[in-house]
């Protein structure tokens, strides 16, 4: 400014700091608002630490209030449930993908073996597996799965077997360095690249009430033999926290205001009526007086302890001068629109919709649940891809294809598989198949894509569409869903006939 100039020929001194301040303060009304200070965000308290430095000091008690969530909250219980459901479903199945139809043949019939009896516990087929898996995930944040490998007299045909264990299994306290370069943070040992090399678990649960837990110590497992499942956030992060965190407050806070809406309620309902005298207490009684003898059974008599009652239909003559005035409890119009504020932000911290967790369709149409249903299969195909299959199917994969090998089940090893998960219902099936068809025709879509997409294997799928077209054809039946023979139209196809190359009419 020309204030500024004119200081700055007698003190360019003074002119340069008046030019200073003045640019810092230009950026400071250019910043961003989140990063300022004032009255109204001086409670917003923030820290810079890591994601493993947080997770480290709030993970356990997260994840013990997530379990009594789950336990004792049924917006908890319906969440979980959604998310194992939407995941998992009835599982995501394998099918071997080697080239070779033989060698598919091969793992396929050794995996059908394998997969019931997989489980240490002896309770779960693999695709329960997965779903205790996704639902410690969710629940807990984390799970570990730890290879079992068994002898021949175990009875198994592939000596393998899998244990899920708890995120409680990881001793969390051990921090420190190795002798060997080697560091340990929260129970996960690191080589000098960063490399997981091993895990100090505890031999049993920590939680379990029995005096072995005060004298057990953890037991250095190495990394080969264990899988650790965690959704990875942000970057750098070592262990997962539980899906509830951002939800977890409120839906506390809904729970106390659902129980003092109903102890309100419940107040009110004992005052039906107050009864003015103009005596005082001493005077008249309007009702009936009641007493309670040592046996327990009442009767209408004088006593210090009364106990007034009313009956419906009765009526009662007052002394002159006194009145009666009935209870009238004030209704809160605002319980239920509170309620559905409150649930759509739990949906949202949750993951999940409004609809799917309260059940409640009075507010959407079909457009708007496809709609709300497509984003949270966005999420589920996330997780899916990016943590369930990478690091617990493919994993556990391979493990199974070196002890079928090693068990002589199968001639070769190779890991090369597809796995399909569970289809998303249809909201409006006959709009989704056409929708399908007509991409299928525009060559936007695969067949075989559309078939997985509803939860089938494709190979398998193609082949059983095969034999059944080859048993029609034997038994010269046309269907009319048979687009071979008949058009969509009704009409008959025309296809080349193979010995003179002219077309020809079934």
């Amino acid at each position: 400014m020309w204030l500024d100039d004119f200081i700055g020929v007698f003190s360019p001194q003074s002119a340069l700091k008046r030019k200073h301040s003045r640019l810092a303060l230009e950026m400071m009304e250019r910043s961003y608002d989140g990063a300022k200070t004032g009255r109204r965000i001086d409670d917003w308290i923030t820290t810079n630490s890591s994601s493993n430095t947080e997770i480290y000091g709030a993970g356990s008690m997260l994840r013990n209030r997530a379990r009594d969530l789950v336990r004792n909250n049924c917006y908890g219980s319906k969440a979980i449930e959604i998310f194992v459901g939407n995941v998992i479903g009835t599982g995501i199945n394998p099918q071997a993908n080697t080239g070779s139809d033989a060698l598919d043949a091969q793992i396929m019939a050794a995996w059908e073996k394998w997969h019931p009896n997989c489980d240490s516990d002896g309770d779960l087929d693999f695709s329960g597996m997965q779903a205790m898996v996704a639902r410690s995930m969710f629940e807990s944040g984390e799970c570990f799965i730890r290879f079992r490998d068994r002898t021949s007299e175990s009875g198994l045909a592939v000596p393998l077997q899998l244990q899920v264990l708890e995120a409680d299994f990881l001793d969390v306290s051990r921090n420190t360095p190795v002798s060997n370069g080697n560091y340990i943070r929260q129970g996960i040992e690191f080589d000098s690249e960063n490399r997981r090399v091993a895990y100090w678990l505890w031999p049993q649960h920590p939680g379990e009430n029995n005096y072995m837990r005060f004298s057990m110590q953890s037991v250095r497992v190495p990394a080969e033999q264990v899988l650790h499942i965690f959704r990875k956030l942000r970057p750098g992060q070592i262990r997962g926290a539980t899906a509830f965190a951002p939800a977890m407050v409120r839906m506390r806070d809904l729970d106390g205001y659902d129980d003092a809406e109903l102890w309100r309620k419940k107040i009110e309902a004992c005052f039906a009526a107050f009864v003015v005298q103009n005596g005082g207490q001493d005077g008249p009684i309007v009702g009936n007086i009641l007493t309670k003898n040592s046996s327990g059974t009442t009767g209408i008599a004088s006593s210090p302890q009364k106990v007034e009652e009313f009956r419906p239909g009765m009526i009662e003559y007052l002394q002159p001068g006194e009145d009666i005035r009935f209870g009238n409890p004030a209704s809160d119009g605002n319980y239920e629109s509170y309620e559905r504020v409150q649930l759509h932000a739990i949906a949202a911290g949750l993951g999940v919709t409004y609809e799917q967790l309260t059940g409640d369709l009075s507010q959407v149409n079909y457009s708007s649940l496809r709609a709300g249903l497509l984003e949270f299969r966005r999420l589920v195909e996330t997780i899916r891809e990016h943590v369930l299959i990478p690091k617990l199917c493919n994993p556990a994969w391979q493990r199974f294809i070196d002890r079928a090998y090693v068990a002589g089940l199968i001639s070769k090893q190779d890991y090369r598989v597809t796995w399909t998960a569970p289809k998303f219902e249809m909201i409006d099936p006959l709009k989704d198949a056409q929708a399908d068809t007509l991409m299928i025709r525009n060559g936007t879509l695969l067949l075989e894509d559309a078939i997985a997409s509803h939860g089938y294997d494709p190979k398998k799928q193609l082949q059983k569409i095969a034999d059944s077209n080859q048993r029609l054809d034997d038994l010269k039946i046309i269907l009319d869903s048979d687009p071979r023979q008949t058009a969509k139209s009704g009409q008959v196809q025309v296809v080349p006939n193979s010995d003179n190359n002219t077309d020809t009419k079934q």
